[in-house]
């Protein structure tokens, strides 16, 4: 990004291309070469100055497949294989949060972690990567790394409703689930988990479209959150035998404590992990009364990282890919054009780059967004 001058919200950072000299690699990393990124709404909102420690130098985005160009032999990938980045560092596997939150760093763009995936080449630790699952296309491996770990945490581990049996095998079955917000990339992994665990789901949208594609990949049916009194049109399509919701996940805020909690059955949980709409998420007694809870999850560890991947290959699930943009980094105007596309909310799915072979600077350097 490049700064300008501007309030936060107001402001729109451009996007630029720099030159930055070939990385040097240490025996526990690896040489990758991106092949396609995709982008989070965390990018949109450092380009307006809404998210905590915007860097001008560190290189935008967070979610990448590579290909591996050299690989010390004592670390399991080999050249030519793909991986999957691991977005977050710094948390391993503690199912509370990072064990030393000041260590945590989200990649991308900010001064808490000097990597970002929006360049030619990386240098990666070894250990913060996995192997690309064999089914997916680089597209749509590149869709998975941040949404599917944010995904995972907020239904498996904090939502309450599923099951480990070991394995590799979950369960969530004869749950009812509220996932809001359909179309954006985390809440259709929720989705396509959730349905694969066996749990009933319902969504919501502001767009009816959105909603019957979501029909199509499993959910139950959905409402529009547009709609004035949406909570009771949506527990008119619940069970008879089981007329409430056992967990919402949500990442818009708002009102959702207010109306969802309406819906949840007593003491179940509200996963917050983000909040689009405002930042702050109003309780209400009417939630106090009912017993609900509300659970924050950001990201996840490296343990739940790799349960994901892990779970992705299994099943065989694609993440949902909206557009896939060709001219590499070069492309600026391209990219552009998908932060507008995820600014006014058209995408259902990731909105992926497809990188330029070998995308070499015009001096032998390699370029960065």
């Amino acid at each position: 990004m490049k700064k300008i001058d501007g309030k936060p919200g107001e402001v729109w950072y451009p996007l630029q291309l720099t030159t930055v000299s070939t990385p040097i690699f240490s025996s526990s990393q690896l040489l990758v070469r991106p092949t396609h990124l995709s982008l989070n709404h965390r990018d949109l909102f450092l380009r307006q100055a809404l998210y905590p420690s915007p860097s001008f130098t560190t290189p935008l985005l967070s979610d990448a497949c590579c290909v591996v160009l050299c690989s010390p032999q004592q670390n399991s990938s080999t050249e030519s294989s793909r991986v999957l980045l691991n977005p977050a560092h710094g948390w391993h596997d503690s199912p509370l949060g990072p064990e030393s939150p000041g260590d945590f760093a989200i990649l991308g763009g900010t001064s808490t972690n000097p990597l970002g995936v929006a360049q030619d080449l990386l240098v990666v630790a070894a250990d913060e990567t996995a192997a690309c699952p064999a089914h997916l296309s680089s597209a749509e491996a590149a869709a998975l790394p941040l949404t599917g770990l944010t995904g995972w945490r907020a239904l498996v581990t904090k939502s309450g409703i599923i099951e480990s049996h070991g394995n590799g095998a979950y369960s969530g079955k004869d749950k009812n689930l509220l996932v809001t917000g359909i179309g954006g990339g985390v809440a259709l992994i929720v989705l396509l988990f959730a349905v694969k665990m066996g749990v009933k789901v319902w969504v919501t949208s502001g767009d009816v479209a959105k909603i019957t594609k979501a029909r199509e990949l499993g959910a139950q049916g959905g409402v529009s959150y547009k709609e004035k009194g949406w909570e009771k049109e949506l527990k008119g399509m619940l069970p008879k035998e089981k007329p409430y919701l056992d967990a919402i996940v949500d990442g818009a805020g708002g009102d959702i404590v207010l109306k969802g909690g309406r819906l949840l059955k007593p003491g179940g949980a509200l996963v917050s992990y983000g909040m689009t709409v405002a930042p702050s998420l109003p309780y209400t007694m009417q939630a106090v009364l009912n017993n609900v809870e509300v659970r924050g999850s950001t990201m996840g560890s490296r343990a739940e990282f790799r349960a994901m991947v892990a779970f992705v290959a299994k099943e065989k699930i694609r993440p949902v890919v909206s557009r896939i943009l060709d001219g590499g980094l070069q492309n600026l105007e391209g990219i552009e054009g998908l932060f507008e596309d995820m600014k006014a909310g058209r995408q259902f799915g990731k909105l992926v780059i497809a990188l330029e072979e070998g995308g070499k600077g015009s001096e032998g350097g390699e370029s960065k967004l």
